[in-house]
């Protein structure tokens, strides 16, 4: 999963064009605000019909989202934005990591909401793209790798909330995002447990999954961990754009949920952690106990075999060779030597 993301930076003009965006236009959805209050005026519809309703009121607010944007639809909200070059050739090349950026009067943010698909135990990650405006919110959403699409911020707060500004939308999306990653630990805490029975269970195909479920994990904490530092970036902005005291409260909600997810994440890196380490511990038990069976058994034949092989060789003046009882006295030998080797071994639990 994490080969398929290009790293930040490589900005180089003249570069042929994207191969990873649609060439089909993406799904456009509205949601229009006035004074916080979610409206829904007649003939408003794409980013055409948003930019003449923002312009009519200071207190009009938007959120749109295009699901899977094509190129041509992210060059037109470009040109419409008028946002800065760097800025719509990210939007255009995708495979971002999460990460705040400002370009003059647009704030650029990359989250990663998250999915866990329990069938095949993989973490999915969704990439989108946040562009904010002082009365609009853009988001571009792209679908994950195995086609799933996050449905986007449920954004239920009270019309008093929504009225402080797209700051608002903006930690809302964080918010959604962040609540993203609960379900996915808990669907891998579920397939811990399952782990831990088959450790314990001595199945051989334990390790296997205790790699992958590892590997899953990481993605999952390389898509959350930057949150952080998404959260304290905004808060150092607060004073700069006087930012409200209920805004400001809202976000520390935001951190302490993104703490949470990362605590957890953590715990259960270091359950794997031990999960491996007592794997390890009872595959070289059952080793170390195959190998005391198997030797215990190839001492308890040695001492027949040996008894065997010595009254095999036929020379002529043998002791007992020719003695009427020295076939049962050889045979009773072995039986002895075996039978005493195999009650030694079995009280030590060898066998």
């Amino acid at each position: 999963m994490n080969d398929q993301r290009a790293r930040d930076g490589q900005r180089r003009r003249g570069q042929p064009e994207p191969v990873g965006l649609p060439t089909t236009d993406g799904a456009v959805s509205v949601r229009l605000y006035d004074a916080g209050e979610q409206v829904h005026p007649e003939g408003v519809s794409g980013l055409n019909g948003v930019l003449p309703y923002l312009d009519q009121h200071p207190e009009h607010m938007a959120l749109v989202a295009y699901t899977d944007p094509g190129q041509r639809q992210i060059r037109e909200l470009g040109a419409a934005l008028g946002l800065h070059p760097l800025l719509v050739e990210d939007l255009l090349k995708g495979h971002q990591r999460p990460k705040l950026e400002r370009y003059e009067d647009t704030l650029f943010m990359v989250v990663e909401p998250t999915f866990y698909l329990d069938d095949i135990e993989d973490v999915d990650v969704a990439e989108v793209h946040v562009l904010k405006r002082e009365n609009m919110i853009v988001m571009l959403v792209r679908p994950t790798p195995h086609g799933m699409v996050w449905a986007g911020p449920t954004l239920d707060y009270r019309p008093q909330f929504l009225s402080l500004g797209t700051e608002a939308l903006l930690y809302g999306i964080l918010d959604s995002v962040v609540d993203t990653a609960f379900p996915v630990v808990r669907g891998v805490q579920t397939d811990l447990g399952q782990i831990e029975r088959q450790v314990f269970s001595g199945d051989t195909a334990a390790p296997e999954r205790i790699y992958r479920l590892g590997r899953e994990t990481m993605d999952l904490q390389q898509a959350v961990a930057p949150m952080s530092d998404i959260v304290e970036a905004l808060r150092a902005g607060f004073d700069r754009h006087e930012v409200a005291h209920e805004l400001r409260a809202h976000l520390g909600d935001v951190a302490d949920h993104t703490r949470r997810v990362g605590l957890q994440i953590d715990q259960v890196r270091e359950l794997l952690t031990q999960i491996l380490t007592v794997n390890a511990t009872l595959t070289d038990q059952r080793r170390n106990d195959n190998m005391k069976t198997v030797s215990s058994w190839g001492a308890i034949l040695l001492f027949p075999t040996l008894i065997g092989s010595i009254y095999g060789m036929n020379f002529e003046a043998m002791p007992e060779l020719h003695w009427r009882y020295g076939y049962p006295m050889a045979l009773g030998l072995m039986v002895v030597s075996a039978v005493v080797l195999y009650i030694v071994f079995k009280r030590r639990d060898w066998l």
